[in-house]
Protein backbone atom coordinates (compact mmCIF):
# COMPACT_ATOMS: atom_id res chain seq x y z
CA UNK A 1 0.00 0.00 0.00
CA UNK A 2 1.13 3.63 -0.76
CA UNK A 3 1.10 5.61 1.79
CA UNK A 4 0.34 9.67 1.14
CA UNK A 5 2.81 12.24 2.67
CA UNK A 6 -0.08 15.04 3.73
CA UNK A 7 2.46 17.45 4.43
CA UNK A 8 4.13 17.41 1.11
CA UNK A 9 0.75 17.12 -0.80
CA UNK A 10 0.24 20.49 1.69
CA UNK A 11 3.33 22.08 0.81
CA UNK A 12 2.67 21.33 -2.76
CA UNK A 13 -0.77 22.80 -2.89
CA UNK A 14 0.50 26.19 -1.73
CA UNK A 15 3.56 26.05 -3.83
CA UNK A 16 0.95 25.43 -7.04
CA UNK A 17 -1.39 28.19 -5.29
CA UNK A 18 -0.75 32.09 -5.47
CA UNK A 19 -0.03 33.99 -2.40
CA UNK A 20 -3.13 36.92 -3.86
CA UNK A 21 -6.32 37.03 -4.32
CA UNK A 22 -7.40 37.20 -7.72
CA UNK A 23 -9.63 40.25 -6.74
CA UNK A 24 -7.96 43.31 -7.05
CA UNK A 25 -8.53 46.47 -4.46
CA UNK A 26 -7.35 50.04 -4.85
CA UNK A 27 -4.32 50.85 -2.69
CA UNK A 28 -6.50 53.20 -0.65
CA UNK A 29 -9.62 51.62 -0.08
CA UNK A 30 -12.25 53.98 0.95
CA UNK A 31 -12.25 53.67 4.61
CA UNK A 32 -8.81 54.53 4.74
CA UNK A 33 -9.21 57.71 2.03
CA UNK A 34 -12.35 59.01 4.44
CA UNK A 35 -10.35 58.51 7.46
CA UNK A 36 -7.27 60.35 6.52
CA UNK A 37 -9.03 63.49 5.15
CA UNK A 38 -11.01 63.50 8.19
CA UNK A 39 -8.25 63.54 10.24
CA UNK A 40 -6.30 65.98 7.97
CA UNK A 41 -9.51 68.59 9.14
CA UNK A 42 -9.17 67.57 12.76
CA UNK A 43 -5.65 67.95 12.84
CA UNK A 44 -5.50 71.62 10.98
CA UNK A 45 -8.62 73.07 12.86
CA UNK A 46 -7.11 71.62 16.40
CA UNK A 47 -3.74 72.94 15.50
CA UNK A 48 -5.23 76.72 14.49
CA UNK A 49 -7.78 76.59 17.38
CA UNK A 50 -4.59 75.35 19.88
CA UNK A 51 -2.69 78.15 18.87
CA UNK A 52 -5.06 80.42 20.13
CA UNK A 53 -5.45 78.67 23.05
CA UNK A 54 -1.74 79.14 23.35
CA UNK A 55 -1.15 82.83 23.06
CA UNK A 56 -3.67 83.14 25.62
CA UNK A 57 -0.92 81.52 28.45
CA UNK A 58 1.79 80.96 26.28
CA UNK A 59 4.83 78.09 27.96
CA UNK A 60 7.50 79.95 26.69
CA UNK A 61 6.97 84.37 26.49
CA UNK A 62 9.20 84.46 23.20
CA UNK A 63 7.11 81.99 20.54
CA UNK A 64 3.64 83.48 20.04
CA UNK A 65 1.38 82.63 16.65
CA UNK A 66 0.17 85.14 14.28
CA UNK A 67 -3.08 86.19 14.33
CA UNK A 68 -4.04 84.80 10.80
CA UNK A 69 -2.42 81.47 11.56
CA UNK A 70 -5.19 80.89 14.71
CA UNK A 71 -8.51 79.89 15.04
CA UNK A 72 -10.91 81.88 17.51
CA UNK A 73 -12.81 84.77 15.78
CA UNK A 74 -10.92 88.36 14.85
CA UNK A 75 -9.96 89.50 18.60
CA UNK A 76 -11.40 92.87 18.36
CA UNK A 77 -14.69 92.06 17.72
CA UNK A 78 -14.53 88.45 19.92
CA UNK A 79 -12.96 90.53 23.24
CA UNK A 80 -16.33 93.48 22.32
CA UNK A 81 -18.75 90.55 22.03
CA UNK A 82 -17.18 88.15 24.98
CA UNK A 83 -14.89 89.92 26.80
CA UNK A 84 -11.78 87.81 25.57
CA UNK A 85 -9.31 87.73 22.23
CA UNK A 86 -10.79 84.40 20.91
CA UNK A 87 -9.87 82.22 23.48
CA UNK A 88 -13.48 81.24 24.25
CA UNK A 89 -14.15 80.55 20.96
CA UNK A 90 -11.02 78.44 20.02
CA UNK A 91 -11.54 76.35 23.02
CA UNK A 92 -15.27 75.63 21.27
CA UNK A 93 -13.19 74.83 18.10
CA UNK A 94 -10.62 72.81 20.12
CA UNK A 95 -13.18 70.61 22.09
CA UNK A 96 -15.30 69.92 19.19
CA UNK A 97 -12.63 68.57 16.79
CA UNK A 98 -10.94 66.63 19.56
CA UNK A 99 -13.83 63.76 19.36
CA UNK A 100 -13.36 64.18 15.83
CA UNK A 101 -9.84 63.02 15.83
CA UNK A 102 -9.91 60.51 18.91
CA UNK A 103 -13.08 58.43 17.28
CA UNK A 104 -11.44 58.54 13.56
CA UNK A 105 -8.10 58.08 15.62
CA UNK A 106 -9.60 54.82 17.03
CA UNK A 107 -11.28 53.41 13.69
CA UNK A 108 -7.81 54.13 11.63
CA UNK A 109 -6.01 52.39 14.44
CA UNK A 110 -8.65 49.11 14.64
CA UNK A 111 -8.71 49.40 10.57
CA UNK A 112 -4.96 49.21 10.33
CA UNK A 113 -4.61 46.73 12.86
CA UNK A 114 -7.10 43.80 11.88
CA UNK A 115 -6.94 44.49 8.04
CA UNK A 116 -3.27 43.92 8.06
CA UNK A 117 -2.68 47.56 6.41
CA UNK A 118 -0.51 48.47 9.07
CA UNK A 119 1.59 45.08 9.05
CA UNK A 120 1.52 45.72 4.96
CA UNK A 121 3.02 49.30 4.87
CA UNK A 122 4.87 50.32 8.00
CA UNK A 123 6.39 46.92 8.99
CA UNK A 124 9.25 46.09 8.86
CA UNK A 125 11.50 48.93 9.44
CA UNK A 126 15.33 47.83 9.13
CA UNK A 127 17.71 50.14 10.59
CA UNK A 128 20.08 49.60 7.47
CA UNK A 129 17.52 50.78 5.26
CA UNK A 130 16.30 53.74 6.62
CA UNK A 131 19.99 54.92 7.10
CA UNK A 132 20.38 54.47 3.23
CA UNK A 133 16.94 55.90 1.99
CA UNK A 134 18.23 58.98 4.08
CA UNK A 135 21.02 59.43 2.74
CA UNK A 136 19.98 59.21 -0.44
CA UNK A 137 17.30 61.55 -0.19
CA UNK A 138 20.29 63.88 1.68
CA UNK A 139 21.70 63.72 -1.84
CA UNK A 140 18.74 64.28 -3.76
CA UNK A 141 19.21 60.58 -5.35
CA UNK A 142 15.96 59.18 -3.74
CA UNK A 143 13.81 57.78 -6.27
CA UNK A 144 9.86 57.06 -5.71
CA UNK A 145 8.81 55.41 -8.77
CA UNK A 146 6.82 52.91 -7.05
CA UNK A 147 4.08 54.61 -4.50
CA UNK A 148 2.48 51.59 -3.51
CA UNK A 149 5.28 50.94 -1.02
CA UNK A 150 6.63 53.51 1.79
CA UNK A 151 10.75 53.81 1.49
CA UNK A 152 11.89 52.84 5.24
CA UNK A 153 11.78 56.99 6.01
CA UNK A 154 8.20 57.45 5.15
CA UNK A 155 7.48 53.91 7.73
CA UNK A 156 9.51 55.82 10.31
CA UNK A 157 7.68 58.97 10.02
CA UNK A 158 4.26 57.38 9.54
CA UNK A 159 4.44 55.24 12.81
CA UNK A 160 5.85 58.58 14.48
CA UNK A 161 3.11 60.47 13.81
CA UNK A 162 0.90 58.26 15.15
CA UNK A 163 2.43 57.80 18.47
CA UNK A 164 3.00 61.71 18.32
CA UNK A 165 -0.97 61.67 17.82
CA UNK A 166 -1.40 59.55 20.70
CA UNK A 167 0.89 61.66 23.02
CA UNK A 168 -1.10 64.68 22.15
CA UNK A 169 -4.44 63.48 22.52
CA UNK A 170 -3.40 61.56 26.24
CA UNK A 171 -1.26 65.05 26.81
CA UNK A 172 -4.86 67.45 26.16
CA UNK A 173 -7.12 65.02 28.21
CA UNK A 174 -4.54 65.40 30.88
CA UNK A 175 -4.88 69.04 30.69
CA UNK A 176 -8.21 69.11 30.64
CA UNK A 177 -9.36 67.00 33.03
CA UNK A 178 -6.16 67.08 35.63
CA UNK A 179 -7.54 65.72 39.02
CA UNK A 180 -10.26 62.83 37.20
CA UNK A 181 -7.25 61.68 35.38
CA UNK A 182 -4.49 61.95 37.59
CA UNK A 183 -2.56 59.09 36.72
CA UNK A 184 -1.98 60.65 33.15
CA UNK A 185 -0.90 64.00 34.69
CA UNK A 186 1.46 62.51 36.82
CA UNK A 187 3.15 60.25 34.55
CA UNK A 188 3.19 63.57 32.70
CA UNK A 189 5.04 65.28 34.77
CA UNK A 190 2.13 67.37 36.58
CA UNK A 191 0.12 69.54 34.74
CA UNK A 192 2.62 71.95 33.43
CA UNK A 193 4.61 68.81 32.05
CA UNK A 194 1.48 67.92 30.37
CA UNK A 195 1.16 71.60 28.53
CA UNK A 196 4.94 71.31 27.67
CA UNK A 197 4.30 67.58 26.06
CA UNK A 198 1.18 68.89 24.70
CA UNK A 199 3.20 71.81 22.90
CA UNK A 200 6.34 69.35 21.91
CA UNK A 201 3.95 66.70 20.59
CA UNK A 202 1.79 69.88 18.48
CA UNK A 203 5.59 70.60 17.12
CA UNK A 204 6.12 67.45 15.85
CA UNK A 205 3.05 66.61 14.54
CA UNK A 206 3.43 70.36 12.40
CA UNK A 207 7.03 69.44 11.19
CA UNK A 208 5.95 65.64 10.19
CA UNK A 209 2.79 67.99 8.10
CA UNK A 210 5.24 70.33 6.36
CA UNK A 211 7.31 67.45 4.91
CA UNK A 212 4.38 65.21 4.03
CA UNK A 213 2.19 67.83 2.44
CA UNK A 214 5.39 69.01 0.65
CA UNK A 215 6.54 65.71 -0.92
CA UNK A 216 2.96 65.01 -1.89
CA UNK A 217 3.08 67.82 -4.08
CA UNK A 218 6.57 66.80 -5.23
CA UNK A 219 5.37 63.38 -6.21
CA UNK A 220 1.76 63.83 -7.10
CA UNK A 221 0.42 60.59 -7.58
CA UNK A 222 0.21 60.31 -4.24
CA UNK A 223 -1.92 62.72 -3.49
CA UNK A 224 -4.14 62.00 -6.03
CA UNK A 225 -3.92 58.05 -5.08
CA UNK A 226 -5.34 59.86 -1.52
CA UNK A 227 -8.26 61.48 -3.48
CA UNK A 228 -9.02 58.09 -6.06
CA UNK A 229 -7.56 55.34 -4.23
CA UNK A 230 -4.90 54.95 -6.25
CA UNK A 231 -3.95 52.56 -8.57
CA UNK A 232 -4.85 48.80 -8.36
CA UNK A 233 -2.98 46.41 -6.17
CA UNK A 234 -3.94 42.58 -5.58
CA UNK A 235 -5.52 41.81 -2.02
CA UNK A 236 -3.44 39.20 -0.09
CA UNK A 237 -5.21 35.89 1.43
CA UNK A 238 -3.97 33.38 4.30
CA UNK A 239 -2.46 30.44 3.16
CA UNK A 240 -4.27 27.35 2.56
CA UNK A 241 -5.27 25.76 5.74
CA UNK A 242 -3.55 22.32 6.13
CA UNK A 243 -5.60 19.20 5.94
CA UNK A 244 -4.17 16.09 6.37
CA UNK A 245 -4.95 13.67 3.62
CA UNK A 246 -5.59 10.04 4.98
CA UNK A 247 -2.93 7.54 4.03
CA UNK A 248 -4.41 4.47 2.31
Amino acid sequence: MAVVDSKAVHDMANARSPTLHPRARRLHPWPVRLMHWANAVAVVVMIGSGWRIYDNDPIFSFINFPVPFTLGGEPALTFRLHGDAGFGNALLWHFAFMWLLVINGIAYLTYGVFTGRFRRMLWPISLRELLKTAKDALSFELTHSDITTYNAVQRVLYVGVILALIVIVAAGLAIWKPVQLHVITALLGGFQGARLVHFLAMLAIVAFLVVHVSLSLIEIRTLKAMVTGGPIVPAPVRPAPFHPVPGE
